[in-house]
C-alpha cells in the first residue's frame, strides 16, 4: 500500500520533482563550473586589485614559502604563480579584467604533468612568455571608435580583426593577416581594432546572457560587415581555421558572394571526355560561348582563385569564362605546344608569367572586353544601346542613335567580316589610319556619332537570334545569313539601324487597357523608340563601308522622318543568368541555411547553461506547480474546506515570487557592479584597471548606420 502511495504521489508531482531537480543540478553543478574561481581568488584578494596589489599579496605568499614557513604543493604554487605573472603584466590584465581573455591557461595542465611529484623550488620561472611586439604595425589600419563611426554602412563590404598588443596568438597571425589584407585590396577593407579601444571593442564582442562580452574564440577575432551593413545585428563572425586560404574563401564566398572558379586537368579543359556510354562530353574550351574570352590561368600552388580573379568573373560573366589549371611539370610540353605557355603562374589570354595584380589584371580584363566586338545579345542589348526600349550609351537626354550590326551564321565568313568591322572601328576612332588615297571616305558624322557615343558597333548571331535577324533581314537571301544553316552558302550581312526617340510623347503617360482573352493573341505593345533600317549591299572594301555608314548617319540626322514605332522580337537569352549574378547574398540554400539555424540554437543554448538566473527560475517553477498540483488535489477532496489553507498557500507563493524576483536583481545589480568603473575613491593606480561600462554602447550614429 506504501509503494503504491509511494508511485502515485511521483506521478502526481513528477514535473515539479523535475523542475526542483533541475534547479539543484544548476546550482551544485552547472554555475560553480561556468563560474570558476578567477586569478585574483587564487591569490586571495579583491577582483580589479591594481598590479600593485597583486605584487604586495604575491610577496606575502613567497616569503612564507622561502622561508619554510608554509610549504605549498606543486600545483597550488604553478596556480599562483601563474595569476601573479598574468594580472602584473598590463596587457594581459587589461584582457583579462575585461574580456576574459587567458590564452596561455594551456600551461598549467603542461606543468602538471611535467612537475608531477616534485618540488615548488624545482619548477623553472618564469612560467610565461611575454610578447610585447604589435602584429598590426605602420602598414595597416588601425581603426578607432572615430574612425569606426565613418566607415560602418558603407558600401563597401569591411573586415576587422580584433586583436590584442600582448597576445601572442595575434603575432603569430600577423603575416597571415597581411596576406589576407593584400589580397581583398580592392575589394574590400580591412581593418584591425585593438582591444584597448574598450568601447568598440565592446560593441563587436559578443554578450553573454548576463550582458558580459566575450571574444568564445580568443584572439584574434575577425568579424565582417557586408555592404551596407551599419549595426551589429547583421555583422558576421568567423569561427573557422586562421588560415589565409580558409579565411579568404569564406569572406568573398559567403560575405561577398563571389563565384567559385573551378580547377580544370588537361583533358577537360581542351580535350573531350568518354563517359561510360562512349559519348563525347563538351570541355571547358567547347562549352564556353563563342562570344566569350577564355580566362585559363595556371597555378603551381593549387590555391583558390584570388578575390580579385573572382570578382572579375563575377563582373565579366558575360563576356569572359575562367578556368583554373593546376600546373604540372609532365604536361609542360602539352602545355607550351597548345598555348605557349612554359611556367605558372600563367594567364593564357596574355602569356604573360609573372605575379599579377587587381588593377592589372582588371585592366587587361575590360581591354579585352573594348577590343573585341561585342555581341549583341539579351543581356547586353541595353548596355550598347541597341535597344529599342533602351536609351543610347550618350544618355537618356539623347534623342537619335545608331546601331550598325553585322549579322551572320558562326562561320569562316562572319569572323573575316568581324575583323573588318572591328577595324573600321578603330579608324573612325582614331586608334588607326587609312592610307592617303583613302582620306577622302573618311566622313566626319560617323566619327562624331562614335566620339559622342551615338554610334555603336556589334555583331549578331544570325542561328540562335533567328526571329531577330528575320525581322531586320527580310528578304529573298535572308536564309543565307538568318536561321539554320541549310546550304554550304554564308553570307553575312550589314544593316545600320537608326534609333529615335519622340521627347513630347515619353511625357505623356498612356493609360494602357488590361488585356482580355480578345487582345491575347494581339499584341498591342510597341517600343517606345522609331526604328529605320539601311542594309548595306556593296563590297568588303573598308572605304566604302565607311563611307555608307557616315552618308546613312547623315541622311538620319538631316531628314525629319515619320516616326514608324513596332515591336521587335525578344533576343533569345544564350546563357543562363549565374546565381552569383542576381546577388548570391540573397539566396541561400536550404541545407546550408539549416545547418546554420541549428548551430546558432545549439551555441544559445550552451551560452544559457551558464546563466545564474536558471537555478532560481527552475526553483521557482517547481513552487508554483507544486502549490498549483497540491492546491487542485485540496479542493477536488476537501470542497467544504475554508479558504483559509488556500489563501496561506497563495500568500507563500507571493512572498516566494518577490523573493525570487528581489534575487534577480541582485544578480543584475552584481554583474553591474563587476563591468562598471570603480569609484574615484576607490580606483587602483594601475592603467589595467579599465572596466566596461553597463551595457556600453556605441554612439548612436554607429547604431544607426
Amino acid at each position: 500500500m506504501a509503494i503504491s502511495s509511494m508511485v502515485s504521489f511521483l506521478k502526481t508531482y513528477s514535473v515539479p520533482l523535475f523542475l526542483l531537480s533541475l534547479a539543484i543540478f544548476f546550482q551544485l553543478f552547472v554555475i560553480p563550473s561556468s563560474f570558476p574561481p578567477s586569478h585574483y581568488d587564487v591569490i586571495g584578494i579583491k577582483r580589479y586589485s591594481s598590479i600593485e596589489e597583486v605584487t604586495e599579496a604575491y610577496e606575502k605568499l613567497s616569503s612564507k614559502w622561502y622561508s619554510g614557513m608554509e610549504v605549498p604543493a606543486t600545483i597550488d604554487f604553478v596556480k599562483i604563480r601563474y595569476a601573479f605573472e598574468l594580472l602584473t603584466n598590463p596587457l594581459w590584465k587589461r584582457d583579462y579584467d575585461i574580456f576574459g581573455i587567458d590564452e596561455q591557461f594551456h600551461v598549467i595542465e603542461n606543468l602538471k604533468g611535467q612537475y608531477v611529484g616534485e618540488s615548488f623550488s624545482e619548477i623553472d620561472l618564469p612560467l610565461l612568455n611575454a610578447s610585447y611586439s604589435d602584429p598590426a604595425g605602420p602598414v595597416f589600419n588601425v581603426i578607432t571608435t572615430e574612425d569606426f563611426q565613418s566607415i560602418i554602412g558603407s558600401t563597401k563590404a569591411f573586415l576587422v580583426q580584433v586583436y590584442s598588443s600582448g597576445s601572442n596568438r595575434c603575432t603569430q597571425f600577423s603575416n597571415n593577416w597581411k596576406r589576407i589584407a593584400s589580397l581583398l585590396d580592392g575589394v574590400a577593407s580591412t581593418g584591425m581594432v585593438e582591444v584597448g579601444e574598450v568601447q568598440l571593442t565592446t560593441y563587436l564582442a559578443e554578450k553573454k546572457s548576463t550582458g558580459q562580452p566575450f571574444f568564445r574564440n580568443g584572439l584574434p577575432s575577425l568579424i565582417a560587415f557586408p555592404p551596407g551593413c551599419g549595426s551589429s545585428d547583421c555583422l558576421v563572425r568567423y569561427n573557422g581555421e586562421l588560415s589565409v586560404d580558409a579565411v579568404a574563401d569564406w569572406f568573398v564566398t559567403t560575405i561577398l558572394g563571389l563565384p567559385r572558379i573551378l580547377y580544370y586537368s588537361k583533358e577537360s579543359l581542351v580535350l573531350s571526355n568518354l563517359s561510360t556510354t562512349g559519348i563525347q562530353g563538351q570541355n571547358f574550351l567547347a562549352k564556353s560561348g563563342h562570344h566569350k574570352v577564355k580566362v585559363i590561368c595556371f597555378s603551381k600552388t593549387g590555391e583558390r582563385a584570388a578575390p580579385y580573379v573572382r570578382q572579375a568573373a563575377k563582373n565579366y560573366w558575360a563576356y569572359a569564362s575562367f578556368a583554373f589549371v593546376l600546373w604540372q611539370e609532365e604536361e609542360s610540353s602539352f602545355w607550351w605546344n597548345t598555348f605557349e605557355v612554359d611556367s605558372a603562374p600563367a594567364i593564357v589570354f596574355m602569356k604573360d608569367p609573372g605575379a599579377v595584380n587587381h588593377s592589372w589584371f582588371l585592366n587587361i580584363m575590360e581591354q579585352n572586353k573594348q577590343q573585341d566586338l561585342p555581341q549583341l545579345r539579351s543581356v547586353t542589348s541595353m548596355e550598347l544601346g541597341c535597344d529599342a526600349r533602351g536609351y543610347s550609351r550618350a544618355g537618356n537626354d539623347t534623342v537619335t542613335w545608331y546601331c550598325l550590326i553585322l549579322a551572320g551564321r558562326q562561320s569562316l565568313e562572319l569572323n573575316k567580316m568581324r575583323e573588318t568591322i572591328r577595324r573600321i572601328q578603330d579608324i573612325l576612332s582614331s586608334n588607326g589610319k587609312l592610307n592617303s588615297a583613302d582620306n577622302d571616305h573618311f566622313q566626319a558624322p560617323a566619327v562624331d556619332a562614335l566620339k559622342e557615343k551615338r554610334l555603336t558597333f556589334t555583331w549578331l548571331d544570325g542561328e540562335a537570334q533567328n526571329k531577330y535577324c528575320f525581322f531586320y533581314l527580310h528578304s529573298e537571301n535572308s536564309y543565307e545569313t538568318c536561321g539554320p544553316r541549310r546550304d554550304i552558302s554564308d553570307v553575312a550581312q550589314l544593316f545600320l539601324v537608326r534609333y529615335k526617340r519622340n521627347s513630347t510623347e515619353d511625357n505623356i503617360k498612356v493609360e494602357r487597357k488590361p488585356k482580355t482573352i480578345w487582345n491575347t493573341f494581339h499584341d498591342e505593345d510597341v517600343d517606345p523608340a522609331s526604328q529605320l533600317v539601311a542594309r548595306y549591299n556593296g563590297s568588303e572594301d573598308i572605304p566604302q563601308i565607311i563611307q555608307w555608314i557616315s552618308q546613312t548617319i547623315k541622311d538620319g540626322e538631316s531628314r525629319d522622318l515619320p516616326f514608324f514605332r513596332t515591336k521587335t522580337p525578344e533576343l533569345v537569352p544564350e546563357d543562363a543568368d549565374p546565381i552569383w549574378s542576381r546577388g548570391a547574398q540573397s539566396i541561400v540554400s536550404a541545407n546550408k541555411g539549416m545547418k546554420q539555424r541549428i548551430q546558432s540554437i545549439i551555441t544559445s543554448i550552451y551560452d544559457h547553461m551558464g546563466d545564474p538566473r536558471l537555478g532560481p527560475i527552475f526553483l521557482l517553477g517547481a513552487s508554483i506547480s507544486f502549490a498549483s498540483i497540491w492546491l487542485h488535489r485540496s479542493q477536488s477532496t476537501q470542497p467544504s474546506q475554508p479558504n483559509t489553507e488556500i489563501e496561506l498557500m497563495v500568500s507563500i507563493l507571493c512572498w516566494e515570487l518577490v523573493q525570487v524576483i528581489e534575487l534577480l536583481e541582485q544578480v543584475k545589480s552584481n554583474r553591474e557592479n563587476r563591468t562598471r568603473t570603480k569609484s574615484n575613491q576607490d580606483q587602483p593606480p594601475s592603467i589595467t584597471d579599465v572596466r566596461v561600462k553597463g551595457k556600453v554602447r556605441i554612439m548612436a550614429s554607429i547604431d544607426n548606420g
